[in-house]
């Protein structure tokens, strides 16, 4: 049974890691919510796919890297310290595509699908380069 001997050494580091996962993709949410002038929750709970879309896009932006990180990292601080500058990214990508998009808040909230699919999809590119960068 050294099968199961590795699985019951192994356990408190991968439930250590999907604490500190979760807890920095929350903390990844209440940023993103704090810092977009709409309220994400409120118009998802109304219908609206625009900003579930650029909701998730973000969540996965940030995740992407977040899960590189993960499979990365030498410890936890080493994982918060990574995620931490990837929720940054995230709050860059965001801030500089209101600038480019200025009406992005009204389209939003009008449940226009292009300005979600695109709030959406920066975020989840950006990420996706971001993820690769922290491999590095």
């Amino acid at each position: 049974m050294p099968e199961l001997a590795w699985l019951v050494q192994s356990f408190p580091n991968f439930a250590r890691y999907v604490v500190v996962g979760f807890a920095l993709a929350g903390l990844f949410l209440g940023v993103y919510v704090l810092i977009t002038p709409w309220a994400e929750f409120r118009l998802i709970r109304a219908g609206n796919s625009a900003a579930a879309t650029a909701l998730v896009g973000a969540l996965l932006g940030f995740c992407l890297p977040l899960a590189n990180t993960i499979a990365q990292s030498v410890s936890v601080t080493d994982l918060v310290v990574w995620a931490l500058v990837a929720l940054l990214v995230q709050v860059l990508v965001h801030v500089g595509l209101r600038f480019m998009l200025p009406g992005l808040k009204q389209a939003i909230e009008e449940d226009k699908a292009a300005a979600g699919i695109a709030a959406g999809g920066f975020a989840t590119c950006f990420g996706l380069i971001n993820a690769a960068c922290l491999t590095s």
